[in-house]
């Protein structure tokens, strides 16, 4: 029997840098950069997630055979110099783009010296996949289709914007592109800074906010994005400085950062850019709304397109733009397509994996076999673990404000929290493989009955202490997706919105946001049994079958280890903190359960009456 193949999938030298290992065509481990090193959206090379993923997959840094980049600078060369020729852009706004293409060419030297190897011990061959290829890879090749059409929307990277084509079986076969200095994702941006987010990320920010505005700018976002035949686009470039001007970007290992993308034409347009302290206003949602509804307008008019020129009725979705999941949740009734696919990381991040797998499957010819059917592919720590991070806070934990339990059986802890959940605790849920992307998915969660018309407030003032207009998310059970939402497919990622049933929102108010709809997640047994048997018990004590379930964390990244978890649980107002099969409860202020829409059983009107008499819960 031959030797096994190993793939290591990067992305890195950009924001939400990461690592993936895959031997002989499975996907063995998977991480960010940023859970390792505690800074959101890192960026740099994931040199952390690369030891992890090597010690995971038991390979030697000298064993590995392949090494697969989301980046090829080599790629759309003459495009670049073309435009470089015509447009004479500020020479400052290509020198960041040199230097990380620099970086890029000199990953084999990067990757020995982070491995400790010297160059030659280095026996892998080096891949450099262009950047929407790998993107593309990422969702059809690890998808369940063995046939789809494929798109990659996001700001820029080696020099396109926006990818479409087909795969079929191994092959990816791109029909369009629309290159720089043209993006949709570029385009959300200059909104969200003008709004006033000016974090790595904040796009969601503006996602999260559309719902509470109406589009009453839809006619100025046309003037920004201006629809064309055969499903492309383009911006007037008067209103942006990326293509002149440049805009600054550092990805120099830390948290990345992106200068203003919008020029003061675009202030004369909407008004005056929001500084980050203002008071959000109407016209704030209005812009936010008339922002997303743009957006739609353009995805559903490249989607259409791309589902005439296939005719598959099977879409695959990558590239930072399809992690709105707004949107997401609408391409089925405005596209044609009948099925959609997105895979966790559907970012930058998620490049790794794609580029990995355009290796496995393409240079290397080997027939498609792996599919990504959960998120669970980060790391895992056992009892032993556990009990180390438990000695290491006992001071904190001794006294009479904590109470430790441990449970033989895996129902009887299902219960226990359920029983919590259901008196109003918040539970810090921490089981298993770290999930892979930036959604919590029942291995790294915070939790809550979605029954609580005071949750989102609860949370906000006590734990996650962010924006109040940002919904949080359901989790239900597989199985009664149908009877809640007006959905009856699989949505395991977190990846797409629906709407709530409107006989079903008034009895979980806590996940449903003032659109009547919920990011939703469903979940089955056979990809995580745990977090199943733990709804299960709550829906067999509450007659509803999902929870509210929000990443594990306190304006950081995600928690990865048992010690991260249990700093977050002691410096918050958690009630409950779950590890594997431990449970901290914090008892010196008991938990008040408060009535869910004021449809609660009897037995929570005492604690409502003790939580409106000033209980920290």
């Amino acid at each position: 029997m031959g030797s096994k193949t190993s793939i290591l999938g990067l992305n890195a030298y950009h924001g939400d840098s990461s690592a993936c290992l895959v031997i002989d065509g499975e996907l063995v481990a998977a991480a960010e950069e940023e859970r390792f090193r505690r800074i959101k959206h890192w960026a740099g090379f994931p040199s952390e997630a690369v030891r992890w993923c090597l010690r995971e997959g038991g390979i030697d840094a000298s064993e590995l055979d392949h090494v697969a980049v989301n980046r090829d600078p080599s790629a759309n060369l003459m495009r670049k110099v073309l435009f470089t020729f015509k447009s004479r852009p500020d020479f400052s706004a290509i020198g960041d783009r040199l230097r990380n293409a620099s970086r890029v060419r000199g990953i084999e030297e990067t990757l020995s010296e982070c491995l400790g190897l010297k160059k030659r011990e280095l026996r892998a061959d080096v891949h450099a996949i262009e950047h929407h290829r790998a993107h593309m890879a990422s969702a059809f090749l690890v998808s369940p289709f063995r046939n789809a059409a494929v798109a990659s929307v996001d700001g820029f990277g080696d020099f396109v914007s926006t990818m479409w084509g087909v795969g079929e079986n191994t092959s990816l076969n791109v029909s369009e592109r629309v290159c720089f200095p043209h993006s949709l994702g570029l385009f959300y941006l200059a909104i969200t800074q003008h709004l006033g987010f000016w974090n790595y990320g904040d796009e969601y920010k503006v996602m999260g906010l559309a719902p509470y505005g109406e589009p009453t700018h839809l006619a100025q976002m046309r003037k920004l994005v201006r629809l064309i035949p055969g499903g492309r686009f383009e911006l007037d470039l008067d209103y942006f400085l990326h293509h002149s001007e440049g805009v600054a970007m550092v990805w120099e290992n830390g948290t990345p950062t992106v200068g203003r993308a919008f020029s003061d034409k675009l202030q004369d347009l909407l008004g005056p850019a929001r500084q980050a302290t203002d008071t959000l206003t109407d016209e704030h949602r209005n812009i936010a709304a008339s922002a997303q509804a743009m957006y739609e307008e353009a995805l559903f008019h490249m989607l259409r397109q791309l589902r005439c020129e296939t005719h598959y009725n099977r879409l695959c979705l990558a590239g930072g733009c399809a992690m709105n999941s707004v949107a997401n949740g609408k391409i089925l009734e405005n596209t044609g397509f009948e099925e959609i696919y997105v895979q966790p990381a559907a970012g930058d991040s998620g490049g790794a994996i794609g580029a990995a797998f355009c290796v496995w499957n393409q240079s290397l010819g080997n027939p498609r076999g792996y599919v990504m059917t959960h998120a669970y592919h980060g790391p895992s720590f056992g009892a032993d673990e556990v009990e180390t991070a438990l000695e290491e806070s006992k001071s904190e934990l001794t006294g009479d404000g904590f109470r430790i339990r441990r449970y033989e059986e895996s129902s009887e802890l299902c219960d226990q929290v359920a029983e919590r959940l259901d008196q109003g605790a918040v539970v810090g849920w921490f089981q298993g493989s770290m999930e892979w992307g930036p959604r919590a998915l029942g291995n790294r969660s915070i939790l809550c009955d979605p029954r609580r018309d005071d949750a989102v407030e609860l949370l906000n003032s006590k734990i996650k202490r962010r924006e109040s207009f940002r919904p949080f998310a359901p989790s239900i059970l597989r199985e009664k997706t149908a009877e809640w939402f007006e959905c009856e497919g699989d949505v395991p990622f977190m990846s797409e919105v629906w709407s709530i049933r409107r006989d079903k929102r008034s009895s979980i108010p806590a996940v449903t946001h003032v659109d009547g709809t919920g990011r939703l997640q469903t979940v089955r047994s056979e990809d995580n049994p745990l977090y199943h048997s733990l709804i299960s018990a709550f829906q067999k004590r509450t007659g509803v079958p999902l929870l509210l379930n929000t990443s594990f964390n306190e304006n950081e990244p995600v928690v990865c280890k048992p010690s991260e978890a249990l700093d977050c649980f002691l410096r918050t107002n958690m009630d409950l903190l779950v590890l594997g099969n431990v449970c901290v409860e914090r008892i010196a202020t008991p938990a008040a359960a408060m009535p869910a829409g004021g449809k609660a059983p009897a037995k929570h009107a005492k604690a409502s009456t003790a939580t409106q008499s000033g209980s920290t819960r």
